[in-house]
């Protein structure tokens, strides 16, 4: 449903959205070392890197970002067209989308130039930005399947995605500059306590993103289940080595993915009746 006026504003935000994209994508090149820089997973010391930390996936499963991008850049250019300048849907959530693209290039330039810490903050700053905008997505429900794969999925897959990133983001800069050295056993306790928080995390959006016409939305718990498979994989077929964990992280993946296929949609509420 549109409600036209804002002309002017509606083309600012058209314009702002190609920008944002634009900047993340030259931030992503700059991030892989395309640009002659040093690729993130072999920043900060390896930190970011596959067998920095009990939870960290196995490097396949950065391969998502290529799935977020495509999607995202398609959203930029669909959103450009005459036809999306007025929508209401487009009015509130693109200005939140362009804010994900520009904070996503946040996080990899910040990875290159900055420390841990900065990488912690500019990844709870992207995800908090995420949640809300999957918020205002859900707020007001997608009118066909272009809303559906390049608004709900390409935002639900960001947020999934970059809800693990943040765990094992927190967990590498832990590890490296915050607590003693553990041994295996007791990083190992440690994160599956973690994954179990993840569990909930995932049950909790899940929960978040039903509506009374729908279940809830399958991005999200898609692109966690993804990432915590390949901790799994990388637990049991690289370093560090933890047959507990890679356990523990396919039952979380599991249990995100029955959430979001199982619980029905939410009930409406009734109306009160004052006597």
């Amino acid at each position: 449903m549109d409600s036209s006026p804002r002309v002017g504003s509606d083309l600012a935000r058209q314009i702002v959205v190609i920008s944002a994209v634009v900047f993340m994508i030259i931030a992503a090149m700059v991030g892989t070392g395309l640009f002659g820089g040093t690729n993130v997973r072999d920043l900060q010391g390896g930190a970011l890197d596959a067998d920095a930390t009990m939870l960290a996936p196995g490097r396949p499963a950065f391969s998502i970002w290529t799935v977020v991008y495509v999607l995202t850049v398609a959203y930029a250019v669909w959103q450009a067209l005459p036809g999306q300048r007025a929508r209401e849907r487009q009015r509130y959530a693109g200005w939140w989308i362009a804010a994900t693209a520009v904070l996503n290039g946040c996080w990899l330039l910040v990875s290159q130039f900055l420390d841990l810490v900065g990488t912690v903050i500019a990844i709870v700053v992207l995800l908090a930005v995420l949640g809300g905008t999957l918020r205002v997505l859900v707020v007001r429900p997608p009118e066909g399947w272009a809303d559906r794969i390049l608004m709900d999925g390409a935002v639900g897959i960001h947020l999934g995605w970059v809800t693990l990133a943040t765990v094992a983001n927190i967990t590498a800069w832990l590890a490296a500059e915050v607590a003693p050295p553990m041994d295996e056993r007791t990083q190992a306790v440690w994160a599956v306590i973690v994954l179990i928080v993840v569990a909930a995390v995932g049950v909790a959006i899940a929960l978040g993103t039903r509506t009374e016409r729908a279940r809830p939305r399958l991005a999200p718990a898609l692109a966690m289940a993804w990432g915590l498979v390949w901790i799994g994989i990388q637990r049991l077929t690289g370093e560090p080595h933890s047959v507990a964990v890679a356990v523990t992280a396919f039952i979380v993946a599991g249990v995100v993915l029955a959430a979001a296929l199982v619980l029905g949609p939410k009930r409406p509420r009734r109306a009160r009746v004052v006597l």
